[in-house]
């Protein structure tokens, strides 16, 4: 008797068992890998093709787009492969016909969905606990050396403190925040207040030597430039951010049907592709 005459043995189980938690964790853990993956090829690119430049300014539109849709392409091959492999997974319920079978391996998929979803989201606050650290200014500690957005127009500030007279360290370090902190209300709805301007005027001529009026146009300039970089930012965090929840609603649809696929395939209803009878035997 070949291997292709043994006949395989087929595991039953109640059909009241709805929820198999070994084969929902064995998707889970399909999909992180196969997202992990992704994101790992799509960062190799992303480094290659990405601007040197250390603002926004090179930031192109079509890139982060393309960076979203990427991301929904990941969402579908990730969730979809592990929602599908927990539908398979699980043993065979031995129910001739169930009309409820889509719904059970639907909520399946969604489960492998939600885990995988929240596996993502651990990995991702762990990154960003991580990255105040790496994009802090060296020079001291706490709120008067840093600000939140200082990153963003860190360059401009070079432009604006550019001279001959160099200042203190310490003291240089609390002035770029003072000035950044200016600049990022340039970009609120009121703008920047002209008192606010008169005296980052009156600072930039105190620090860097420059006599009043060519530092008011540097200080125009800068303003400009820093609320550039600050709208491609943020304009780039809305798109990236729309198409994460867009992907994720996305991963979420395919997981069901998937899971649904893999149940129906598991349950013999409907005939598994060739191609995707990877390492099983064929009765002749």
């Amino acid at each position: 008797m070949s291997l292709t005459d043994t006949p395989a043995a087929v595991v039953i189980e109640p059909a009241g068992s709805n929820i198999h938690w070994s084969s929902i964790i064995a998707g889970t853990i399909a999909a992180a890998a196969i997202a992990l993956v992704l994101h790992a090829f799509a960062a190799a690119i992303g480094i290659s093709v990405s601007s040197t430049a250390p603002t926004w300014r090179d930031a192109s539109l079509a890139l982060v787009l393309l960076s979203g849709l990427y991301l929904l392409v990941t969402a579908l091959i990730s969730y979809g492969f592990g929602a599908y492999v927990a539908g398979r997974l699980r043993p065979r319920t031995g129910v001739a016909f169930d009309e409820d079978l889509d719904y059970r391996e639907g909520i399946r998929g969604l489960l492998v969905w939600a885990l995988a979803t929240l596996l993502t989201a651990f990995m991702a606050l762990a990154v960003a606990q991580m990255a105040p650290r790496l994009a802090a200014p060296s020079g001291g500690s706490g709120p008067s050396t840093s600000v939140a957005g200082e990153n963003i127009i860190a360059f401009d500030l070079d432009r604006l403190f550019r001279g001959e007279r160099r200042a203190p360290q310490g003291d240089m370090d609390y002035t770029r925040a003072e000035a950044a902190r200016i600049l990022l209300s340039g970009s609120s709805h009121r703008g920047m207040l002209p008192e606010d301007r008169s005296y980052l005027v009156r600072l930039v001529s105190g620090v860097t030597g420059l006599a009043q009026p060519e530092a008011d146009r540097r200080v125009t300039a800068v303003s400009e430039s820093a609320r550039d970089n600050i709208k491609r930012a943020r304009q780039s965090g809305v798109i990236l951010a729309f198409m994460a929840a867009a992907a994720a609603l996305a991963g979420a649809a395919i997981a069901w049907y998937a899971a649904g696929l893999g149940g129906r395939h598991r349950e013999g209803i409907e005939t598994i592709p060739d191609a995707w009878r990877w390492g099983t035997y064929r009765r002749s």
